[in-house]
């Protein structure tokens, strides 16, 4: 068998999905909460796939990782303390750390395997994050995790969670966003990812009903991430603060500015920050009135 007969089917949607050309395989591990698998693939370089979904792709992940980041962290201006649940690749983490007004960085993954095969594999993605002195890397369970943490001990909180099937189910509960709310200071904001509205249209509507009864102000912001097929994605986003999302470009970018940022993001700019709240109607439909 020759390597153009190799390919990686992914099974996220019954009846409808996409292939990778596989180079080779690089890793392969069942741990005790989900089978995974590193490959090589012709296109999108290094893939990490969990239970047969692709999860992050090399040649695209700067997408993703930029706009779950620095949306929420330059729309709340200031942030100290950043709760990271999942994200066990490292790139979140990453790029919370290039905000220089954070001075802790939690990070909370579960599942150990993943960060292991991730740091050893794919360590562009990570990059020296594991190493900054802010940063703490907690092997264990996020929804715990955010029950038991005080009272108003975060800024921000980024959920980079897997779908809300098998090992990321509990993370889209009501009695998590609750835990959510409560952690935050004032003016806090949460974002989590909401998948593709297009083929997941009730992942954005029920974790948005579910986000609604916890926080005021409830909306998502988009993405094109070429690796998350079905049309844009959606990012979940709620918070106390109504203003938090409505900035302007020129009040972003001096933010940006500041932190350091503006001119160094390969998707993220203050432009595109201002226009990923502007939704198409058949995804703003499915948002709570």
């Amino acid at each position: 068998m020759t390597n153009a007969d190799i390919w990686l089917n992914e099974t996220l949607h019954p009846n409808w999905g996409q292939r990778f050309l596989i180079v080779r395989e690089i890793a392969r591990e069942t741990s005790p909460y989900q089978k995974i698998v590193i490959i090589e693939t012709a296109s999108h370089g290094r893939v990490l796939v969990l239970d047969g979904v692709v999860q992050i792709t090399e040649a695209d992940e700067f997408v993703y990782q930029e706009m779950l980041v620095h949306v929420p962290l330059i729309a709340h201006g200031a942030p100290r303390r950043v709760l990271i649940i999942g994200a066990g690749d490292g790139g979140v983490l990453r790029r919370v750390l290039q905000h220089p007004s954070v001075e802790r960085a939690v990070m909370v993954e579960i599942d150990e395997a993943v960060i292991r095969l991730c740091r050893q594999h794919m360590p562009m993605i990570g990059g020296e994050c594991w190493s900054d002195p802010r940063a703490e890397v907690v092997i264990g369970d996020g929804i715990a995790f955010v029950r038991e943490a005080p009272e108003a001990s975060f800024d921000a909180i980024i959920v980079d969670s897997t779908d809300p099937i098998g090992v990321g189910e509990v993370l889209f509960t009501d009695a998590f966003y609750a835990d959510c709310a409560r952690i935050l200071t004032p003016g806090g904001v949460v974002v989590n990812q909401c998948g593709v509205p297009f083929m997941q249209a009730d992942e954005l509507r029920e974790t948005s009903l579910r986000r609604a009864r916890a926080f005021s102000d409830v909306s998502a912001y988009v993405a094109a991430v070429p690796t998350y097929v079905g049309g844009l994605m959606t990012l979940g986003w709620a918070s106390n603060r109504p203003g938090l999302r409505h900035l302007g470009v020129e009040e972003v970018a001096r933010r940006a500015e500041a932190a350091g940022i503006l001119g160094k993001t390969r998707y993220w700019t203050p432009a595109v920050h201002v226009a990923s709240f502007a939704l198409p109607p058949y995804i703003a439909e499915l948002l709570p009135g």
